[in-house]
């Protein structure tokens, strides 16, 4: 089953889950924040009186109002069946302190009829031949084990009735059984017996799902019984609690909108970001994810739930801005450290515990990126101690850009051929050099402020001078080539590759890499273009001409890099228009969408971008703060 949007993420920095608008449980990822998702399905479902299942995420009875507790990850969803006249909220979060994912359902009768109610849970993970999925019913909990993980699921309630095997042959009628207690199967049942619900009476039930290693399977039965004795309401209310903290002591922008429409939801975007981020950032590691996952059986992507490099450095970006210094200076010093390669490169992606992910190419300003963020860093906190950290790092990777540079200069670029930004095509390509430009500017920089450091060291100081002279004459030789290479002489506009297109990552020359200054004649012509051929009749821009990727939508980052570009030119009017476009097509919950709908203006694909939602942030302090 394809599950391609997530209209909802909560999770506590190890755990991290996935909701539809109507409730459903999409994914779920432990002990990492994009690995490992367990569920195939998770669903819950009610049978009143004499009735067949009634899903809670799909009836044609239901009616749905879904909302997060104001800036917290904890979800809300208000059901109310219209048939039965039987209201139910659903709350979902996870503790701060505690790796389990608390579902609490309370259940209030508006009929004037008693309401016998029989709850159900239907959940199938994800199997495999050589790490398949069993169920087993033990101690009043659904275990569903396979070789290296247990994944529980139970209530502070007494399970009334278990179904391990075939539970698809009849749970639709509401009724489920069995004599097995343990079985091959990778779906299983539970259900609850909730008994009468007078009219205007209210019932709760709790479910709970822990997962655990199979090494720490003597730890499953303790930890269980510890986790039924919680108190969820002082559970609740210390997440509640702690979110908001969270919310507060990264309101780096400390924005003071007059209140309007539209600067309420600029506000929910902003306040959704925090928390997204906290969702999107592995603790241990640094490691920041791009999204949480859309499409894990890749039939229109490659999928996103991975760490690139250059969307890394826009987030870390970010991130400053919003008091995340502790974030990114893991994600540099930790997770970049540790996931350079020998050669002084960085691949296209990984996981964010480190390990390579799947890859299908070079992209040279993977590595040229990291070299820049480090230096936008420094500027935002002024620490040497920063910078000289990083110094080997940035060192190796810089060697290893002089030789892609070298090797282009001198008509070999073929040995070293990288992917565009898009990741489509091979070759040489505008955005990546501008990148590197970038990176060899900002290492010259470094030089410069870690230069004292070293006064008492005078080889280190004249291989300092060395090499300030020798990545001063490659940023000369870098302009001059996009100059001669890429730029097209009859438009009088730069071009991103041999391919002549227009592309909004020409704006990357001006921001945030500074090739050429927004005004130069060059850039005013190139940013006409964009305007003449990428712009849709919605106000949202493509990425580049013909662009057809999952249909060819606007996206919201073309958007507020336009932006940025006329925020640097002075055009704070134009910039407004393309930034509008954004806050009007985010998502109820405030998150923003990587693609945009013409006809709908609602999302087309991934749900919480971090890429775009790090743009938001950066073009939102320059034209309110």
């Amino acid at each position: 089953m394809n599950k391609y949007f997530n209209d909802a993420v909560i999770g506590n920095g190890t755990i991290s889950a996935s909701y539809t608008k109507r409730g459903e449980l999409l994914r779920l990822y432990y002990p990492n924040i994009d690995y490992r998702q367990f569920i195939d399905f998770f669903n819950v479902g009610i049978k009143v009186n004499d009735s067949n299942i009634i899903y809670t995420h799909k009836d044609v009875n239901n009616a749905y109002n879904q909302y997060y507790i104001e800036d917290t990850n904890i979800l809300k969803t208000e059901i109310f069946n219209t048939y039965f006249r039987l209201k139910l909220e659903q709350t979902d979060f996870c503790p701060i302190k505690e790796n389990v994912l608390v579902k609490r359902y309370k259940f209030k009768n508006e009929n004037t009829i008693d309401l016998e109610l029989n709850v159900l849970v239907h959940s199938k993970l994800l199997t495999d031949d050589n790490n398949q999925v069993s169920g087993y019913k033990k101690d009043d909990v659904l275990l569903q084990y396979m070789h290296d993980y247990t994944f529980a699921c139970f209530s502070n309630n007494k399970i009334s009735t278990t179904q391990i095997n075939n539970t698809e042959a009849n749970i639709q009628e509401g009724s489920i059984g069995g004599k097995d207690y343990i079985g091959m199967s990778s779906d299983s049942s539970i259900s609850y017996n909730l008994g009468t619900l007078k009219p205007g009476e209210t019932k709760e039930i709790n479910l709970f799902i822990y997962i655990e290693e199979a090494k720490n399977k003597s730890l499953i039965s303790t930890n269980i019984a510890r986790i039924k004795k919680l108190d969820l309401e002082k559970e609740e209310e210390q997440t509640r609690k702690y979110w908001k903290k969270y919310v507060r002591e990264h309101d780096g922008l400390d924005l003071n909108l007059p209140i309007t429409e539209k600067n309420i939801r600029i506000q929910k975007i902003y306040r959704r970001t925090i928390l997204l981020y906290a969702l999107l950032t592995n603790n241990q590691t640094g490691g920041i994810s791009a999204a949480v996952e859309v499409d894990e059986n890749r039939t229109n992507c490659g999928r996103y739930s991975y760490c690139w490099p250059r969307d890394a450095i826009f987030i870390t970006e970010a991130m400053d801005l919003l008091n995340m210094k502790k974030e990114t200076e893991k994600f540099y010093k930790s997770f970049c450290k540790n996931t350079q390669s020998k050669s002084g490169r960085w691949e296209q992606r990984f996981y964010t515990d480190g390990t390579l992910a799947p890859c299908w190419g070079y992209q040279i300003d993977e590595t040229a990126a990291v070299v820049y963020g480090v230096y936008n860093h420094y500027l935002k906190q002024k620490e040497i101690k920063f910078l000289k950290d990083n110094l080997k790092m940035c060192e190796k990777a810089v060697h290893y850009l002089e030789k892609y540079v070298s090797n282009m200069l001198e008509g070999k670029a073929e040995e070293f051929l990288s992917y565009d930004i898009w990741e489509e095509n091979e070759g040489i390509h505008t955005y990546s050099l501008a990148t590197i430009f970038a990176a060899f500017d900002a290492f010259i920089k470094i030089y410069e402020v870690v230069k004292p450091e070293y006064k008492e060291n005078r080889i280190k100081l004249e291989q300092i001078e060395k090499r300030t002279i020798e990545l001063e004459k490659l940023l000369r030789e870098l302009k001059g080539y996009i100059l001669k290479n890429l730029y097209d002489n009859d438009k009088k506009t730069l071009i991103r590759n041999k391919d002549g297109k227009i592309d909004i990552s020409l704006l990357g020359t001006v921001t945030p890499f500074k090739v050429f200054e927004p005004k130069e004649k060059k850039i005013l012509n190139t940013v006409e273009r964009i305007n003449m051929t990428l712009r849709t009749y919605t106000g949202g821009y493509l990425r580049y001409e013909n662009d057809n990727y999952m249909g060819g939508n606007p996206w919201t980052i073309a958007n507020l890099w336009l932006a940025n570009y006329y925020i640097e030119a002075g055009e704070k009017k134009k910039a407004k228009e393309c930034f509008s476009y954004v806050v009007n097509s985010a998502t109820e919950h405030g998150f923003i969408a990587e693609q945009i709908d013409n006809q709908t203006m609602k999302p087309a694909w991934v749900i919480g971008l971090g890429w775009a939602h790090a743009l938001f942030v950066i073009v939102l302090n320059k034209l309110y703060k």
